[in-house]
């Protein structure tokens, strides 16, 4: 049964629910939804995970009757980037911990904004942290080891043991696509380096899906040299 409250409920205790993430997120649980599941804006709930969230569609129709402002977004290439982050983020997050976020990113708010609950983790923007968050894309990750590599200065490829990386697996058009959806502003490479972008350009003409395969070959080959 999709619903596992009582409707009526609400209207008998007569409770009443402000606009404020506390009540909204509360709301959400009393209706059955998961919130370690969605990412919380004032404007917006976006989904990360459909099955998981249980945000069913008459889960939505009752948290739109009390909240018609705020927008649920279900978008399915949303939910693969937040698929891919979690791959990373479940084994690099300490519970608990506090994470140093970048400024102005939107897409990483979005992605590490369930990890307050999933994980209890605390976001913060100056002061001590745990771990910093690096917003560093599978695109620029791969042009950095092939920069590396036509200057003659080997794999440059060296993760930190303070930082995470939410999107180091995300393509960038991946991205892009869905901040179009969104309306937001679209982010760039970092790597500006002319030669291993054409040869990045020249790849993806030839093999779409050789960016994950350039990244583990080259783990593959810095874990080889550490142990020799």
């Amino acid at each position: 049964m999709d619903l596992m409250f009582n409707v009526s409920g609400f209207n008998e205790e007569k409770e009443e629910f402000s606009t404020s993430k506390k009540d909204v997120l509360k709301f959400l649980k009393i209706i059955g939804v998961d919130s370690r599941f969605i990412s919380y804006t004032p404007q917006k709930i976006y989904i990360n995970n459909l099955r998981f969230s249980k945000f069913s569609r008459t889960r939505q129709a009752t948290f739109n009757k009390q909240y018609p402002d705020i927008e649920v977004v279900r978008n399915s290439l949303f939910q693969k980037i937040c698929s891919k982050s979690s791959k990373h983020l479940a084994l690099e997050i300490e519970p608990n911990s506090s994470i140093l976020m970048p400024d102005d990113n939107f897409i990483i708010e979005l992605i590490m904004e369930p990890y307050t609950r999933k994980y209890g983790v605390k976001l913060v923007y100056e002061g001590d942290y745990d771990l910093k968050v690096n917003p560093l894309i599978l695109d620029d990750q791969v042009n950095d080891i092939f920069e590396g590599i036509f200057s003659g200065d080997g794999l440059n490829f060296s993760k930190k043991s303070d930082e995470i990386y939410p999107l180091i697996n995300v393509p960038l058009d991946w991205i892009n696509s869905f901040l179009e959806m969104d309306n937001q502003e679209l982010i760039e490479n970092k790597n500006k380096n002319e030669l291993a972008i054409s040869f990045s350009e020249f790849l993806e003409d030839v093999a779409p899906q050789y960016k994950e395969n350039v990244v583990k070959a080259a783990q593959f080959i810095e874990e080889k040299l550490e142990t020799e």
